[in-house]
């Protein structure tokens, strides 16, 4: 076995031992099994990558693993589910104190930052400019020490956020400007691919590990929108409390706690997925299960619906947006489906309905796409305009490709392990159309 599979086997090992209610005398039979079955596949012609992904697959997720060992060490499972574990090793990887330093960090930065903006009196346009780089800089050193990211992997991810923060800062941008509107949007998607390099580091052309980061941004999100939702009752109930003694205060607290809060909680968010993976059901790969019937019923009415009658020229930015927005779910559902299935089982009726989704997604870009060319003929181009030609340009070819290898897989002609390499390889698109969009896109403009 080469060195690589060995590195991988090993992390493996070390996330079912330290994540679950498995003891290390317990994953030695589970390792034994792995072996056989990487073994079994390398022989049928499949590299160690492929092999070592399908093998985990189909040994079991961690989490069943963990339901079955629950049965019998129940309580183990439920210490597990804390936030410390006195059986545990306190090294650099089990240690909560990086994760309460970076989290501290964000929060006392985001606040640094809006005493300097002069908000809520005042909106300074850079505080929003900057968001990103407010949010996310502390998780890519996150990751950046969670991974024990090399000096040179490192210096180069120090340079690009240079870069990034030194461009959207000095551009020139007018009072009102579009291309202002597009830095602060997409920036923090240049900002999560460069968490993403992190997260991946050193091999960061895995397919694997891309779709690792895929699953864990999904993760992430449940888990930071559920954090907000906490917070947003904690400050609640601290208004009442303060209502009927000092009201006064009350303002003051939300604009100390909330910014705080939320910047802080993208990091903490981050070491709760890291700590907790495979303790709980992944809760991404369940909602698609739920919600893929149903965007695919609306999807194909939809598609029937402007098919017959047309986008029309009333088909403004706002609607546009909706429409992307709802691309980009569509997309989400088929990468999560793919997350939680084998890689070479045969298809059924969730991939069905995955490709019914997909196909009718991609009628209603192509209309999209066909009013917004029309409008860029008549009107010319606008910083709005091209950015949103971009994107919707990748999402066509994304929807088309997903859609072909859907049908292959759907027909037996292929498997989910080339349409989910497919949904990894276009990651670095996204990231440089949303870099050029930042970087290139404002002076091309004249920063209008």
């Amino acid at each position: 076995m080469s060195g690589t599979l060995e590195t991988d086997i090993a992390e493996w090992r070390a996330r079912v031992t330290g994540g679950t209610a498995l003891a290390p005398a317990d994953a030695d039979e589970l390792e034994s099994h792995l072996r056989q079955e990487v073994a079994v596949l390398a022989a049928a012609g499949l590299s160690d990558d492929e092999a070592f992904l399908i093998a985990v697959k189909r040994l079991g997720a961690i989490d069943q693993l963990t339901g079955e060992f629950a049965r019998e060490h129940g309580e183990r499972l439920w210490k597990q589910l804390g936030l410390g574990d006195a059986d545990r090793p306190a090294g650099r990887h089990g240690s909560a104190i990086p994760m309460v330093v970076l989290a501290v960090a964000a929060a006392v930065l985001v606040q640094v930052a809006r005493l300097a903006a002069g908000l809520p009196e005042n909106a300074a346009p850079w505080f929003v400019r900057n968001l990103g780089l407010f949010f996310l800089v502390p998780l890519v050193g996150y990751f950046a020490w969670r991974r024990t990211v090399h000096v040179r992997s490192a210096l180069v991810l120090a340079a690009v956020l240079a870069v990034l923060a030194v461009a959207v800062n000095l551009y020139p941008f007018g009072s009102g400007s579009d291309t202002q509107v597009l830095v602060a949007v997409h920036l923090p998607v240049v900002l999560w691919l460069l968490v993403g390099a992190a997260y991946l580091a050193p091999d960061l052309r895995s397919s694997s590990g891309r779709m690792d980061f895929i699953r864990f941004s999904g993760e992430w999100f449940i888990y930071y929108v559920l954090i907000a939702l906490g917070g947003g009752v904690l400050i609640g109930l601290t208004n009442l409390v303060l209502l009927p003694i000092a009201p006064e205060a009350i303002d003051d607290v939300v604009m100390w706690a909330l910014p705080s809060g939320a910047a802080a909680a993208v990091v903490v968010a981050a070491w709760l997925v890291e700590a907790k993976k495979g303790v709980i059901e992944n809760i991404a790969p369940v909602l698609t299960v739920i919600f893929t019937p149903l965007f695919a019923i609306m999807l194909i009415a939809s598609a029937i619906v402007y098919g017959l009658n047309g986008v029309g020229r009333e088909f403004d930015r706002d609607l546009l947006i909706v429409f992307d927005v709802l691309l980009l779910v569509v997309i989400a559902l088929v990468l999560y489906g793919l997350s939680a299935r084998d890689p070479l089982r045969r298809a059924g009726v969730a991939d069905a309905l995955r490709l019914a989704a997909v196909v009718a997604a991609l009628i209603l870009d192509l209309l999209v796409l066909g009013s917004m060319l029309a409008r860029i003929g008549e009107f010319g181009f606008t910083p709005n305009r091209v950015a949103a030609l971009g994107l919707n340009l990748l999402l066509v070819g994304n929807l088309a490709g997903t859609a072909w290898l859907s049908a292959r897989m759907i027909a037996g002609r292929s498997n989910a392990l080339r349409l989910e390499r497919w949904q990894t390889a276009y990651l670095p698109f996204v990231g440089l159309w949303a870099a050029l969009v930042t970087i290139a896109l404002p002076p091309l403009f004249a920063f209008a």
